[in-house]
C-alpha cells in the first residue's frame, strides 16, 4: 500500500506540525506533499523526509508572505499528481483538503479545523484592506466547502473540531486526539548563562502570540495580582504585548522568552506552578503538555479544553475572557493547589500519548473495509476513537 502525506506549509512549527511530524515517523518512506518549505524547518525537523513542493515554492519571499498567495494556493493545491498512491492523508489546516485524487485512491483528511479565517474568524472590519479582504474571503470561502466534499473520510482533533466539521461542511467525521511530545525523553535541564532570571513559583503560558490567544488578559490579570509569569512563543503580537506590559501596565513580574526548543521547554514545564491556558483552543497540546509533568491547569472554560481537563482534578476553569475573571480563576487555582495530585495528573495526561495516535492511526489506514466506503455512504456517525 502506497502512501503519501500532505500538509499546508512548513515553515513555523506549531501543533499541526507536530502532529504531521508524528505522521512522518508512522510513514517514513511517505513522500510530504507540501504548498511551500522552508530548508531550516526542514533540515531540523524532517530531515530524512522527502519533501515534494508545488510551484509556489519557486515565488521569492514565499515563506515571509505566503498570505498574499492565499488565492493561488487553490491551485497549486489541485496540481499535485497523486495517482500513484493508494492513501493520501492530508494533514489539512485550510488547504490540503482540496486535493484531486482518482477515484480509487483513498482520501483522509486529519483536519484541525473548518477554516477558521473563513468560517468563524473574522478580521480587517476597520480596515482599508476589508472589502478585497472581505471578496478573497467569501471566494475562498466557496472553494473551501467544494474541496471539503472530495474528503473520503474526516479525522477530527476534537469533538469540538468534529462538531464544526458537521455544521460548515454538512459531513460526519471520527475523533483521534492529537499526540503530546515524548518529552520524558529529553533532558530536562536547568538552562545556564540564560540572560533570563526565572523566578521561583511562576506560572508558565506557552502559546503563539496572535490577538485571538488572549494573551494580554493574562498580562492584566497577573500584573494586577503582581504573581510571576514566563511567557514563551513568539509572534505577531509580541512587541505589542511587551509594551503593553513594560509601559501600560509597569509589571516587572512577567518575562517574555520567545521561541524555545524542546529540550529547554521541558525545563519550564517540569519547574512551574501551573499552567495557564487563556485562549479557546480546538484542542490544545501545551495544556496537555504541562499535565504530563503533573502541573494543573487554568483553561478559559471553551473548545478543547472542556475534552481535555477534569475540573478540581488537573485544574480548574475560568467562564469569560476577561481579566477579573482569570484572576479569579487564579485564586481558586491556589486555594485548591493541594487538591492536585501530580501523579494523577500525569496518568491522565498519557491518554494523548504518542503510542495511542500511532495504533489508532494505523488501525484506520490498515482497515480494508473503510477503504471501500465512499462519500455516499459514511461509515461513521460522530464517533469518537480513544
Amino acid at each position: 500500500m502506497k502512501i503519501a502525506l500532505v500538509h499546508d506549509w512548513l515553515n513555523t512549527l506549531g501543533g499541526a506540525e507536530r502532529v504531521l511530524i508524528e505522521l512522518h515517523k508512522i510513514f517514513p518512506d511517505a513522500p510530504i506533499y507540501t504548498l511551500f518549505y522552508d530548508k531550516k524547518f526542514k533540515d531540523e525537523h524532517l530531515l530524512n523526509a522527502e519533501v515534494r513542493p508545488s510551484y509556489l515554492q519557486k515565488f521569492p519571499l514565499i515563506n515571509k508572505h505566503y498570505k498574499y498567495a492565499a488565492l493561488l494556493m487553490p491551485s497549486a493545491i489541485e496540481s499535485f499528481d497523486l495517482s500513484g498512491f493508494d492513501v493520501v492523508i492530508s494533514s489539512s489546516v485550510f488547504f490540503s483538503k482540496g486535493l484531486i485524487l482518482r477515484p480509487k485512491t483513498r482520501h483522509i483528511c486529519y483536519c484541525y479545523s473548518p477554516t477558521r479565517q473563513l468560517w468563524d474568524l473574522h478580521r480587517l472590519r476597520d480596515s482599508i484592506f476589508h472589502i478585497p479582504y472581505s471578496i478573497a474571503q467569501h471566494l475562498l470561502r466557496l472553494w473551501d466547502r467544494q474541496a471539503a466534499d472530495r474528503v473520503d473520510e474526516f479525522v477530527a482533533i476534537s469533538e469540538t473540531v468534529q462538531q464544526r466539521i458537521k455544521k460548515y461542511y454538512g459531513r460526519n467525521s471520527i475523533v483521534i486526539y492529537p499526540p503530546i511530545s515524548n518529552f520524558k525523553f529529553l533532558i530536562s535541564k536547568q538552562i545556564q548563562n540564560s540572560k533570563f532570571q526565572i523566578p521561583n513559583n511562576y506560572y508558565l503560558i506557552v502559546s503563539r502570540l496572535y490577538k485571538h490567544k488572549n494573551i494580554d488578559i493574562a498580562i492584566e490579570a497577573f500584573a494586577k495580582l503582581n504573581l510571576p509569569l514566563v511567557i514563551i512563543g513568539d509572534g505577531p503580537e509580541k512587541k505589542k504585548l511587551q509594551h503593553y506590559c513594560t509601559t501600560a501596565l509597569k509589571a516587572k513580574s512577567i518575562q517574555f522568552l520567545g521561541f524555545v526548543p524542546d529540550e529547554e521547554l521541558s525545563y519550564y514545564y517540569q519547574n512551574c506552578r501551573a499552567f495557564i491556558m487563556p485562549q479557546e483552543e480546538d484542542f490544545g497540546l501545551t495544556p496537555i503538555e504541562a499535565m504530563s509533568f503533573g502541573k494543573p491547569v487554568l483553561a478559559l472554560k471553551k473548545g478543547g479544553a472542556l475534552e481535555t481537563m477534569r475540573e478540581g482534578v488537573t485544574g480548574e476553569f475560568f467562564n469569560d475572557p476577561i481579566p477579573e475573571d482569570l484572576a479569579d480563576g487564579v485564586r481558586r487555582l491556589n486555594e485548591n493547589y493541594r487538591n492536585y495530585w501530580p501523579d494523577l495528573i500525569k496518568s491522565h495526561a498519557k491518554q494523548f500519548s504518542t503510542e495511542i495516535f500511532r495504533k489508532k492511526i494505523l488501525e484506520l489506514t490498515n482497515d480494508s473495509h473503510l477503504a471501500d466506503q465512499r462519500i455516499s455512504t459514511p461509515r461513521y456517525q460522530g464517533q469518537t476513537i480513544s
